[in-house]
Order: structure tokens, then sequence, then C-alpha cells
């Protein structure tokens, strides 16, 4: 005998509401202080350092959005490859890529417009030589 129900249909459940997919960012560092210096030139910010045991932290302000930090200690290594993490230059490329090479950094690609909606941005190797990108609307 034939078996003629239809089959179920499996349910999907929709995702649940989340904010960004991002939630944390740790930037590997050779040497803690240089990397202190390094983003302390580019964004004029201080840090806030913290040594949790196996690791030292300094903290990137928590003016609003995802937290982060540069890491020194085990398995925090510094690299060209891998995923490439965007950072907020503000509202001027071009003053944040201006000191890049004083602060001990490089500049690997200049200001590149992503599109007029997007915006711009640039590729770098901080003082640790790690691989990262600027973004900047204008």
């Amino acid at each position: 005998m034939k078996n003629t129900a239809k089959p179920k249909k499996a349910r999907i459940k929709k995702p649940q509401k989340r904010g960004d997919f991002l939630s944390w960012y740790e930037i590997p560092a050779a040497n803690l202080d240089r990397a202190i210096h390094f983003y302390s030139s580019i964004f004029n910010i201080n840090f806030e350092t913290v040594h949790t045991g196996a690791h030292t932290m300094a903290f990137f302000p928590p003016e609003s959005g995802i937290g982060g930090a540069l890491v020194y200690g085990d398995g925090s290594i510094p690299s060209q490859t891998g995923s490439l993490l965007y950072l907020n230059a503000g509202s001027d490329l071009d003053a944040s890529l201006g000191k890049i090479d004083s602060a001990g950094g490089q500049v690997l690609m200049g200001k590149t417009l992503i599109s007029e909606e997007i915006g711009f941005y640039s590729l770098i190797l901080d003082s640790e030589g790690n691989r990262l990108a600027l973004y900047s609307k204008a």
C-alpha cells in the first residue's frame, strides 16, 4: 500500500536579533609599549593597560560600539596574513595616513575609493607587523 501522507516541512528558526557580528578584537603585539605608541600617535588616544596572567592588554578607549585591545603574551603573534581588521580613521583618512611612517608603521596601499556611498580605505602595517586597514567616509 502506498504512503500518501505529505512529508512535514522542516521548521527553520528565524535568526535571533543580534548587534554587530564582531563583538571584540585583539591586535597582537611583539612589543606592547611600541604598539601603544603607534596607535596613540595615529588616533590621538590613551590606553588602559591590564595584566591578565599570561597576557598584558592595552584597551582601546570604550567610546561606543565594539571594544578591543592590543595584546602581548603567549600566542599573540603579529601577522600580515589572515583576517583583515578595518579600523575607523574618523573623518579624515589622509590625516591618519600622514602619521603612519613617523609612528613606526608603513603604508602598503594609499587611500583608495571603495565607492562614493561607502568611502575610502588604505592598507597599513602597524609597528608590530600586523596588516590592517584604515577606513573613513572622506
